[in-house]
């Protein structure tokens, strides 16, 4: 099964962008076939229709084909004012737009319909970023996505990984696993 993970934030010391790194491995030995992308990678300016009109950027389009391609995505999302991060809600925006010029991206939601999504957050907060999922879960499925019901916030992240950027904690891989392993689960039957 393809999976593509990837982090809402492209801050250096990211907690998310670290989970999203245990989470690749973690998925790869359950033997997943994994992409694991940057969102720093794309040059993706801020959302905005009269740039839109004068051509969608290529690596928006880029970023449209690697969605499209993998039916089971994770998305770590942190948590910036009890809502999910600017950059993932940009990312998606573009995504979903319709791409008049191009007869095969004309259908607004190509990109995302039917996809298995797992949402898993870090914060240094207790909550773990828990209120980020609940404003992102709508989000994805108003994309036409499938949202898997099980998640992880994994709260206190500045204690959470060791300086090799691995959980320390099992009880924390566990919980990622069970993510990794309802969002594979799923994406199987589905694609059946």
């Amino acid at each position: 099964m393809k999976l593509l993970i990837f982090a809402g934030s492209t801050r250096q010391n990211s907690f998310n962008r670290k989970l999203a790194h245990v989470t690749a491995g973690l998925a790869r030995a359950s033997g997943a076939e994994v992409t694991h992308i940057e969102l720093a990678d794309f040059d993706i300016p801020m959302y905005n229709a009269d740039l839109e009109a004068k051509g969608t950027p290529p690596d928006v389009m880029k970023l449209k084909q690697i969605m499209f391609e993998h039916p089971a995505w994770i998305i770590c999302s942190p948590e910036y004012n009890a809502s999910y991060s600017a950059l993932l809600k940009n990312t998606i925006d573009w995504a979903s737009s319709p791409v008049k010029s191009d007869p095969a991206w004309t259908d607004e939601f190509k990109f995302s319909r039917g996809k298995v999504v797992g949402i898993l957050s870090a914060s240094p907060g207790a909550l773990g970023g828990l209120r980020s999922q609940s404003h992102l879960a709508p989000l994805l499925l108003n994309v036409e996505c499938w949202v898997a019901p099980r998640n992880f916030a994994l709260g206190r992240a500045g204690e959470a990984f060791d300086a090799q950027g691995q959980l320390v904690n099992d009880a924390h891989r566990k919980n990622v696993q069970a993510v990794i392993d309802q969002v594979l689960f799923a994406s199987q039957r589905l694609a059946a």
